[in-house]
């Protein structure tokens, strides 16, 4: 039995080789590119694993007959060739819950920095001033409403994080109709949630539907004053007009974790706004999550192949 890592940019692999060994599988490491599932190395691979690498038709028909699991390290599967997995009757699995509390953790983060102008009170502070006037304007998270759109694992996550600390907390999701009650929270309407919140926190994958959701339009209708905060996708937000927005008051801030061009471009607006903070596409990120992704990335392959119970299959389709 055998399982091929297509590509990885991690530091190291050991967790994954030590599951392999530990389950007696053969491990192939490739180390290659978006391109390395047609690698002559991979042929006779019962499962291949990839984390940016394309996995397309051509790809498994390339590894067939011997190819019969598809794993991704992540939640997302838009390099994985959905429809063609399930024709040829390969398996496909993912790890749909990982980094929900890192992610939540990350958001939570950057929205209270930016509530209470940490780094505003940072630059007071290294001016050795005390003149906190210059921070201003800094808010208490009590009577502040959080808003959230996309109320999945992660946003669910989030707004309990948000609530625990004070604010009020309001949610829209698409795949929810108004009023749906769930842990506690009621959902609301797009309209009411842009229009009503103090920080807005994005969490829904980048479709056709959501691309540039944040525009200039829709932050017209956002409460004046408002932070928005990016843990999603970059295309998600239209960062051109968050500029425009900070630029001319209308948003007070925004905490970035993603953006539509990664890395940062140093000569991008954005970088020179003040009350922003951006981090580089790392809210996934903890000691604790990334050691969880490598060994379940791994786990659930290998858990098919012998015929175990995997909760993370997503082809073939749960009907």
């Amino acid at each position: 039995m055998r399982l091929t890592i297509t590509d990885l940019d991690h530091e190291s692999h050991d967790i994954e080789k030590e599951i392999c060994a530990n389950e007696g599988v053969e491990l192939t490491f490739l180390d290659g590119d978006r391109g390395a599932g047609l690698d002559p190395r991979a042929k006779g691979t019962d499962a291949i694993v990839a984390q940016y690498a394309t996995i397309d038709a051509e790809v498994m028909d390339f590894l067939l007959p011997e190819l019969k699991v598809i794993g991704r390290y992540g939640v997302g599967l838009d390099t994985v060739d959905l429809a063609a997995a399930e024709e040829r009757g390969i398996t496909v699995v993912n790890v749909p819950d990982f980094g929900t509390h890192s992610v939540s953790d990350h958001a939570i983060a950057l929205a209270v920095s930016l509530v209470r102008n940490l780094p505003g009170l940072e630059k007071v502070a290294r001016a050795s001033s005390a003149d906190v006037a210059k921070a201003a304007p800094i808010r208490q998270f009590r009577n502040q409403t959080f808003g959230l759109i996309g109320f999945g694992l992660i946003g669910r996550a989030t707004a309990e994080k948000a609530r625990g600390l004070g604010f009020k907390v309001i949610a829209y999701d698409a795949l929810m109709a108004p009023g749906t009650e769930i842990d506690g929270f009621t959902t609301t309407t797009l309209e009411e949630v842009l229009a009503n919140s103090d920080v807005l926190s994005l969490h829904v994958p980048l479709l056709e539907s959501t691309k540039h959701l944040i525009n200039d339009e829709t932050i017209a209708t956002m409460k004046d004053g408002a932070i928005l905060v990016n843990t999603a996708r970059g295309g998600v937000v239209d960062t051109a007009a968050v500029h425009r927005a900070i630029a001319s008051g209308k948003l007070l801030g925004a905490g970035l974790d993603v953006l539509e061009t990664e890395p940062l471009d140093p000569s991008d607006p954005i970088a020179s706004c003040e009350r922003v903070i951006i981090t580089p596409h790392a809210a996934f990120y903890s000691e604790e999550s990334y050691a969880e992704l490598k060994r379940r990335t791994v786990q659930n392959p290998i858990d098919v192949l012998k015929g175990r119970k995997c909760e993370n299959i997503v082809i073939p389709r749960v009907k």
